[in-house]
């Protein structure tokens, strides 16, 4: 049984890399329009979701999740805390690549928009279902466990590194959901969360990120006014684990 779960969950990621290609046919070239609702990019996320939620009720879930806990912490001398420094990484790579001169789709203040909604959405939806679900954690220190935060915000980083280059190269995709998935194995493995919690997390931050884009026409045209400003503005949301900010920067 635990070997056709993990097969199922490999399948259902390349399936996700493989889909994502299939779509981009919907994506525009403008920078204001740039991905339209398809009800079949919700497929995924709510797989993913659904999964997460099951498994509050499943008895067969459960029972797997205490299995993956015991395999991934059978050997643990000490906790690694890579995870709360992975889950900032494919956000940040849209940054520093464009710092490095490999344009994304997106100008500055497009994509900073972007992730901020994102961002947004992906911490009210954790926030919220953690005060509602209350999920002891593995490793019993409390009972926010559902569903990951850290990894929400890794996936939703890696959906953000997909959109902004998925034109450039695919891999810049594939990488960002590497270090996504990583920073989910690393919740498990440092005892943090059970593997339905990263599941529902993941699901989460790529919707998230997802919904940001369908509504940054309009979020734009209500920031900007439908016209270019000579001011530039740039937001960049931070997680730390227990507070959510955004700063602000605008330049004349």
């Amino acid at each position: 049984m635990r070997k056709l779960h993990m097969i199922l969950v490999a399948l259902m990621l390349s399936h996700y890399i493989c889909a994502q290609n299939q779509v981009s046919d919907s994506i525009q070239p403008d920078t204001v329009q740039n991905i339209k609702f398809s009800y079949k990019q919700l497929i995924i996320p709510g797989i993913l979701i659904g999964y997460g939620f099951w498994g509050m009720e499943s008895g067969q879930i459960k029972s797997f999740n205490f299995q993956i806990r015991e395999e991934l912490t059978e050997n643990i001398d000490r906790k690694v805390t890579i995870d709360d420094f992975s889950r900032y990484a494919p956000a940040v790579s849209v940054y520093a690549l464009n710092a490095f001169g490999v344009e994304g789709k997106n100008n500055l203040r497009d994509r900073s928009v972007i992730l901020a909604t994102s961002t947004i959405f992906t911490v009210v939806t954790v926030f919220g279902l953690k005060s509602i679900t209350n999920v002891e954690r593995p490793d019993g220190t409390s009972n926010d466990s559902f569903p990951s935060g850290h990894t929400a915000i890794a996936f939703a980083g890696a959906e953000f590194l997909y959109q902004e280059y998925k034109d450039k190269s695919v891999w810049y995709g594939i990488a960002g959901y590497a270090v996504a998935a990583g920073t989910g194995i690393f919740r498990m493995y440092n005892n943090r969360h059970w593997l339905t919690d990263v599941a529902a997390g993941a699901g989460i931050g790529i919707l998230s990120t997802k919904a940001a884009y369908w509504l940054n026409p309009y979020i734009t045209r209500k920031l900007f006014h439908k016209s270019e400003n000579k001011t530039t503005f740039f937001l960049m949301p931070s997680y730390d684990g227990q507070y959510f900010r955004i700063s602000l920067a605008k330049s004349f």
